[in-house]
């Protein structure tokens, strides 16, 4: 579904390893094996080169009766395969951007390995030089990046209400009067194995599956993708969102250690630096904190809240979760065992105070309640489970009575509108022809993420951002995000330890909405004003001068 619908299946992938299964026929030493090429064959494959992009041309009228005059381009860009030489990197505890350099992909020459799916619309007689231009895709890691491009900032939409939920089917599309294209040219990437994205025949598409596999294909095809267009004079914005934002965050360094590519602004939408404080495992205490305010959001929209908190408004009712979450819930988790009988009982009054759960079942749990029960727990009685994308959504549990886990019914609002309207769209109104299916989620496992440790890319962003002042960062959050939760993207940042000449480049806005927080119509809306906002700090930033840092 959502960008980050493999999210929650891959955290658990630290470390993979791949094992042959031996046959149990016996063979000829020739049986079986592959010709090796003729150099005609070898000519013909290094000169691959997929079909054209093609480009239609369209107009947008916003809502203040502006006229936006676009080109859409639609198609692919082929990766090459070579081994670019690399220096020795200093060890600087950080997740390296150089890390398995054998994985790296360099365009420039070599073998085709994967042509890259985009979409990119180009506003009519804007100034290159002057004109940002944003490179946006989703996560998962398997998402394609039609949730960004049709639900929130592209200039046509899935039709939903305006609370988000889907319409009866088939879906239709619309203007989008909050497209970010009135402020910045958009591309829309879809990464190897997603949307119509393939490895070429021939090649295995696992050698893309990881965090730095990704970051290398990605990377490259923001690459040649600013040349092949001419951009290297324009403003550079990174957008992603979900396990997006982790790439972004890897990206920033990437670009600028690969190939000397400084962007100006990154937007986190729905944010994922550090991935222990998303993982409920036994010995990790970490996500429990973090996660409360959001139960505790959930619990007030469904009203399950005690009246005291209920009649509060939602930013009341988190101000006091995230004081108990910061205070005295995290000192009794770090007692553990501890923890005298009367600490137990008075934090596990406070936690059924802000969930709604019964305290004694609290207890039961060591008062640690993981994102997989909540969504079972907070509407138990009445036989509905809660979105985990989107915890305003209610879904008929499937299971009720069992800890088995059903449907995530805020998953279900999206998927089949987004994939049906996005078939028909590229197709009827980008004029691009393909049999392949749009794989709007694919799989993409093993993923591999960091060796026997928690992948952390706010190190990297860190780096970046003391490496380049005038990178802004914006980071955007939803209250009810139960994938991604807003307190754990704030504790993130504020334990990165920015110098505090840097500090301020960095900022916060929040929604009252879920992960993928542009489907609700107020929040598309102040989205599209936030940006602007965001686009007139990153691209007017002063000439500092390095004595003054």
């Amino acid at each position: 579904m959502v960008d980050s619908v493999r999210l929650f299946a891959v955290f658990t992938l630290i470390a993979s390893v791949s094992l042959g299964a031996p046959s149990d026929l016996k063979q000829s030493p020739e049986a079986g094996r592959e010709k090796p090429p003729t150099e005609e064959e070898k000519g013909a494959q290094s000169g691959y080169q997929p079909p054209p992009p093609v480009v239609t041309e369209h107009t947008l009228t916003l809502s203040d009766g502006k006229i936006l005059n676009y080109k859409a381009i639609a198609g692919y860009l082929l990766i090459r395969d070579t081994k670019p030489e690399t220096q020795p990197e200093k060890d600087s505890g950080r997740e390296s951007a150089k890390e398995n350099a054998q994985d790296q992909l360099d365009p420039s020459r070599g073998k085709p390995k994967a042509q890259i799916f985009f979409v990119a619309y180009i506003l009519d007689g804007a100034e290159v030089a002057t004109r940002p231009v944003t490179f946006a895709f989703n996560g998962g890691p398997g998402s394609a990046s039609v949730w960004l491009h049709m639900g929130g900032i592209g200039p046509r939409r899935v039709v939903l209400s305006d609370r988000g939920d889907a319409l009866p089917p088939p879906a239709k599309i619309a203007d989008n009067e909050s497209t970010w294209l009135e402020s910045t040219d958009l591309v829309f990437i879809d990464p190897v194995s997603t949307g119509f994205s393939r490895a070429v025949r021939g090649e295995d598409p696992k050698q893309f599956y990881g965090y730095s596999q990704d970051l290398a294909s990605v990377g490259d095809f923001i690459r040649i993708w600013t040349t092949r267009y001419a951009r290297w004079s324009s403003p550079k914005i990174l957008a992603g969102e979900s396990y997006g934002t982790t790439r972004a965050a890897g990206l920033s360094q990437y670009l600028q250690d690969r190939y000397g590519m400084y962007v100006n602004g990154i937007v986190l939408i729905s944010s994922v630096l550090n991935f222990q404080t998303l993982e409920f495992e036994p010995g990790n205490d970490v996500p429990y904190p973090l996660f409360l305010p959001t139960y505790a959001a959930a619990a007030w929209y469904h009203k399950r809240l005690r009246p005291e908190l209920q009649e509060l408004t939602l930013p009341e009712v988190l101000s006091q979760a995230e004081a108990f979450s910061s205070g005295d819930y995290l000192l009794a988790l770090a007692k553990g065992d501890a923890a005298s009988q009367s600490d137990l009982d008075r934090i596990a009054n406070q936690l059924s105070r802000f969930t709604g759960l019964d305290a004694d079942y609290l207890k039961q749990e060591n008062l640690r309640e993981p994102i997989e029960r909540f969504t079972n727990d907070l509407l138990k009685d009445q036989n509905r489970s809660i979105g985990r994308y989107d915890s305003r959504f209610r879904g008929i549990r499937l299971h009720p009575g069992t800890d088995a886990q059903d449907f995530d019914p805020s998953d279900e609002a999206v998927n089949g509108p987004f994939t049906g309207a996005f078939n028909d769209y590229v197709r009827r109104e980008l004029k691009f022809e393909t049999d392949l299916p749009y794989e709007t989620v694919a799989e993409v496992n093993p993923w591999k993420l960091a060796e026997n440790k928690y992948l952390d890319v706010a190190a990297n962003l860190k780096e970046a951002m003391s490496r380049n002042p005038y990178l802004k960062i914006w980071v955007c959050c939803g209250y009810y995000d139960l994938a991604t939760p807003y307190f754990a993207a704030e504790r993130v940042v504020r334990a990165m330890n920015l110098d505090p000449a840097i500090r301020n480049n960095i900022q916060f806005t929040f929604y009252e909405s879920g992960h993928m927080l542009y489907i609700v119509r107020e929040a598309r809306e102040k989205l599209k004003d936030d940006l602007g906002r965001f686009l007139a700090a990153a691209l007017s930033m002063k000439a500092i001068s390095s004595s003054d840092r």
